[in-house]
């Protein structure tokens, strides 16, 4: 589940009916919270969803429950619905914080946290902020930061609103996009992904449809208005350090948005596969059994914009275990911190 955010007008439902056009066969469910009696948002994605729970007359983090929110969860979330991700459009006066409880406390084992996403109006912000300083808390709890509408302001003023932003959030990527405009790999895991080679390069221009991409290809400003953003997988036949892994978890490096994979660790008596998901600064391990045939083998995907690839495959090696003997099981203590019980 995936939670967007961002002052009003600062083009949440733009990235919503974007991600609805352009998400090459997944099934998104969708919560609206729309604040005021008319759900105007809902209205602007009418029709373009696969499933809808529209929430009006105020914001869903205070004007319903936990218990109403998870039934509401619990709606999209059932198998015979086929969603893959339910995307929370979150109102331009809602409370991030409050959200991010509900969605990480719901009990439904069908529902994770897929990140706070927060949206920027890069030519309004600064003006927006100084009258609202909540939004720069907001900003610090995202794990994602949309600057928005960056063919609005001079190259110049986009390069310092993300610099300023980056002083505040620290390590969380900060993306300069228009229109809304972000390929739904990054955010959620769709149906057709191709499996990623080394330090593959995406571009989002390759993603967007020639008859809806409006930019002059030859404005030397172009590249400004979208990020590129790689796709870094790593694999390992000797099993992990746990601990290792987790300090590089803990602090990844800059520009890593998600990553995903299983892996083995060298721990005496530890035979599981480990699924392990991070979005942002949220890290979950969930153990189980290899399959039958099934090579005891480590992969990971790191996913993120401006990462050094090399640097980071750099630090994944590190994490591969080269004693002899394996490692006691109180080297695991970190991995069970992150492990849901």
């Amino acid at each position: 589940m995936v939670i967007v955010a961002g002052f009003l007008g600062s083009g949440k439902t733009t990235l919503l009916n974007y991600l609805l056009r352009n998400n090459r066969g997944t099934r998104i469910g969708v919560v609206v919270n729309d604040f005021g009696a008319v759900n105007i948002d809902a209205m602007l994605v009418a029709g373009q969803v696969d499933a809808m729970v529209s929430l009006g007359n105020g914001c869903v983090c205070c004007a319903v429950d936990v218990s109403e929110l998870d039934d509401l969860f619990a709606r999209l979330a059932q198998p015979r619905s086929a969603v893959d991700v339910i995307v929370v459009e979150a109102s331009g006066l809602a409370e991030p914080r409050n959200l991010i409880r509900m969605v990480v406390a719901n009990p439904n084992p069908r529902i994770g946290y897929g990140g706070l996403v927060e949206v920027v109006d890069a030519e309004l912000f600064g003006e927006t902020s100084a009258q609202h300083p909540e939004l720069v808390t907001h900003l610090r709890l995202a794990d994602l930061v949309l600057v928005n509408k960056a063919d609005r302001v001079s190259a110049g003023a986009l390069a310092e609103l993300r610099e300023q932003i980056a002083g505040w959030v620290g390590q969380v990527p900060v993306y300069a996009t228009t229109h809304g405009r972000v390929d739904p790999g990054l955010l959620f895991d769709e149906r057709e992904l191709e499996t990623p080679k080394v330090a593959q390069q995406l571009s989002f221009d390759s993603l967007l449809d020639e008859h809806d991409h409006d930019h002059d290809h030859d404005d030397p400003d172009h590249r400004h208005l979208h990020d590129d953003y790689v796709s870094v997988s790593f694999t390992s036949k000797r099993a992990l350090n746990p601990r290792a892994l987790i300090a590089f978890l803990e602090d990844p490096p800059p520009g890593l948005f998600r990553a995903k994979g299983c892996v083995a660790f060298a721990v005496a008596g530890e035979r599981r596969k480990f699924e392990m998901h991070l979005v942002g600064r949220h890290v979950v391990f969930t153990p189980g059994p290899w399959a039958r045939g099934e090579e005891r083998v480590s992969n990971l995907v790191l996913i993120g914009s401006g990462l050094d690839q090399d640097a980071a495959l750099d630090r994944l090696h590190a994490t591969v275990f080269e004693g002899d003997e394996p490692m006691d099981e109180q080297a695991m203590l970190g991995v069970w911190r992150y492990t849901p019980q």
